[in-house]
């Protein structure tokens, strides 16, 4: 009986290992299959056949066989640092992103210094929702290949996808910056510099700095997006304020007095008022915040905040609340799904006023608790036209005598937008007439709606 260990069958392995590999080379996928399998079957160099094999059935779109072959590799070789970022990427090629994860992080311990690897892992995590972990070992990839164009992208990519476009733009708002720092200094001034101060919805710590500069000896501060709530730290301590400020990456509603505040808080700073106010549940954390976290004669910046608008017309913004005629179709009913709020940046939509500016609504933030409103508004048409709806902006008192608004005729380059509330249907009104409006809120949403008789 011949000896699988004998020169001569050593030699006959070594030629059919020689043949496939030529296969593979030439693009004979399956011929370069059935030659390692073969030579496989002879258990010649399996740790250096399997990958051969892996890579080849991942090639075939073969995925469930090439873990397989890679499971044999690792049954050799537990911490072989390829198969185990292979068997990682093809977990992660079947959907199967957690068992991915664990063995990528396999992977990176064995070869802690491999970009690639770092990377690949990266993508994963970032495609399971991970985004603060995947762009932490981005970086770590980054500062391993500085020159990588492609780490270079994913860290911008990453980071930009986690905040919202208008962030940048409203930390480049001048008045708006002012306009919340006096009010933060003129509180500071009457609380006093031991005040706790609670930071809510804290982006980039701007206003937990502006605390601190004016002399609050300790601000807490909270993010709920983990990403900005990390670069928040970063800035704070980039400012030498690290030992003043301190940041919490979670949601106002997971803060606790005797936790993260030693007590309660004696000012509010939050800038979480979205364009028409209500659709980041302000409601919801202001209240909360009274109820937990604020000392009961709290100091509210900002204290109050309007919804301002008018009537308007447009045909361009027509185009976008309604539909009717089309290529000769009735399209009309379509409209019951057009968006009720529309984002529009102060005079580069052409609009015409019908009305003129009114307080549509008012907000009391120092009020512990909102109920649901709903009232009657009327107002007075100036000019003759086709109503399509509402444009609104915000008004927002800060403090006595500071306020801040981003009304339309004098603000376009904030990080605010205005917003036209469109009605169900277009209405022809004329100069003079009284229309009446529903206005109100449910709590999360701005309520702006015509009643009676609508002309269409």
């Amino acid at each position: 009986m011949t000896d699988p260990a004998s020169p001569d069958r050593q030699t006959e392995a070594r030629a059919a290992l020689a043949e496939a590999m030529a296969l593979h080379e030439a693009g004979d996928l399956e011929g370069a299959e059935a030659g390692y399998r073969s030579v496989l079957a002879q258990n010649y160099r399996p740790a250096d056949v399997l990958p051969l094999l892996a890579g080849l059935l991942g090639r075939l779109s073969r995925p469930e066989d090439a873990l397989v072959a890679w499971d044999q590799l690792l049954a050799i070789d537990p911490d072989h640092a390829v198969a185990l970022h292979e068997q990682g990427l093809t977990l992660h090629w079947l959907g199967r992103t957690a068992e991915a994860i664990a063995m990528l992080e396999r992977a990176c311990a064995v070869d802690p210094d491999n970009a690639v690897k770092i990377g690949n892992l990266a993508v994963v995590l970032a495609d399971a929702g991970r985004s603060l972990e995947a762009l932490r070992h981005f970086r770590r990839a980054l500062a391993l290949q500085p020159d990588s164009l492609h780490l270079r992208h994913q860290v911008r990519r990453l980071g930009s996808a986690s905040v919202p476009f208008w962030h940048i733009p409203m930390m480049n708002d001048v008045p708006r910056n002012d306009a919340f720092e006096a009010a933060i200094k003129a509180a500071i001034d009457v609380a006093g510099p031991d005040a706790r101060v609670l930071d809510i919805g804290a982006g980039s710590g701007l206003l937990s700095l502006m605390a601190a500069r004016a002399g609050a000896r300790q601000v807490v501060a909270c993010e709920m997006e983990p990403m900005i709530a990390e670069m928040a730290e970063r800035i704070v301590a980039r400012n030498g304020y690290a030992e003043r400020i301190t940041v919490h990456a979670r949601p106002s509603t997971e803060l606790a007095v005797g936790a993260e505040l030693d007590r309660p808080a004696e000012i509010l700073v939050s800038e979480i008022l979205s364009s028409d106010l209500l659709t980041e549940k302000v409601l919801d954390t202001f209240e909360d915040a009274h109820r937990r976290l604020l000392a009961p004669d709290a100091i509210v910046i900002p204290r109050a905040a309007s919804a301002m608008g008018c009537l308007v017309a447009s045909d361009n913004l027509a185009d976008y609340a309604f539909v009717g005629d089309v290529s000769g179709f009735d399209l009309s009913a379509f409209t019951d799904f057009a968006p009720q709020r529309l984002p529009i940046h102060g005079t580069m939509t052409a609009w015409e006023r019908l009305s003129d500016d009114l307080e549509l609504v008012r907000l009391d933030l120092t009020r512990k608790k909102h109920d649901a409103t709903l009232a009657r508004l009327p107002i007075t048409v100036t000019k003759s036209g086709r109503a399509i709806g509402i444009v609104q902006w915000m008004h927002i008192d800060l403090w006595p005598g500071v306020t801040f608004d981003n009304h339309p005729d004098r603000y376009s380059d904030g990080g605010w937008l205005q917003v036209l509330h469109s009605f169900p249907k277009p209405i022809d009104v004329t100069a003079g007439e009284t229309i009446d409006i529903a206005v109100g809120h449910d709590r999360i949403t701005l309520i702006l709606l015509p009643l009676g008789d609508q002309r269409g």
